[in-house]
């Protein structure tokens, strides 16, 4: 078991993006991701290497927050270290947030008993510039429902029906409940985005998703970290 993780940084912030939006949370950015999505806005050249108690340290120096906010990157890729760091979570009363690729479901598998909230993406590929991973997602969505879950999906200009319907399949096959956010991407903005995301919206709506929002990132338009 790797007993080390790599971390970019370690901050306090109100959450920016999901139904989450506004919670105060202690940031864990791990190190690396894998992806180069079309919209990322984390890019990271550096990090630090904590054992977990030694990060846990670093998480009591803030107080008075509602969760901690495992993100990336990609936190899964390091999920041999995050077994023993949640297991050592038990006690702490801290209420555990993972911030997800959604693509790792044998990784998710090893901690989804000790994760209390998943905010998984689900990644379009019209949108990412990537290819898709829908046996992926699917896979994992089956897992995080576990516990409480909500789907996040980045839309842009580019952002075809033809992937919102195939997302809209996987959903309502394994979770039709879970909330589901669309969230524009901080490269486009303007009135043909918000027609578009209305409209996709009630696309997914029609095919039998019951809580679909529209959230854009409440941080960025806050001008917060």
């Amino acid at each position: 078991m790797n007993k080390i993780a790599r971390v970019s940084e370690i901050f306090e912030s109100i959450q920016g993006e999901g139904v989450y939006t506004g919670a105060r949370q202690v940031f864990v950015r791990f190190f690396g991701c894998g992806f180069s999505c079309a919209f990322c806005d984390t890019p990271q050249d550096s990090f630090r290497e904590y054992d977990a108690q030694g990060l846990w340290r670093e998480i009591a120096a803030f107080s008075g927050f509602h969760s901690v906010s495992l993100t990336g990157g990609e936190p899964l890729r390091q999920a041999d270290f995050l077994r023993g760091f949640l297991e050592s979570a038990r006690g702490r009363g801290v209420k555990i947030y993972l911030e997800t690729n959604g693509v790792l479901p044998s990784a998710l598998a090893q901690v989804i008993d000790r994760v209390d909230i998943v905010a998984m993406d689900l990644k379009l590929p019209s949108s990412t510039g990537l290819r898709g991973f829908w046996s992926e997602h699917e896979e994992f969505l089956k897992i995080a429902r576990q516990r409480e879950a909500f789907v996040k999906m980045v839309i842009g200009r580019a952002t075809e029906r033809g992937d919102i319907a195939r997302a809209a399949d996987v959903i309502s096959r394994v979770a039709p409940t879970i909330p589901v956010v669309l969230q524009p991407s901080w490269l486009d903005q303007g009135e043909e985005l918000s027609r578009k995301m209305e409209a996709f919206k009630g696309e997914l709506a029609a095919a039998g998703l019951s809580d679909v929002r529209i959230m854009p990132q409440a941080h960025k338009l806050a001008g917060i970290k």
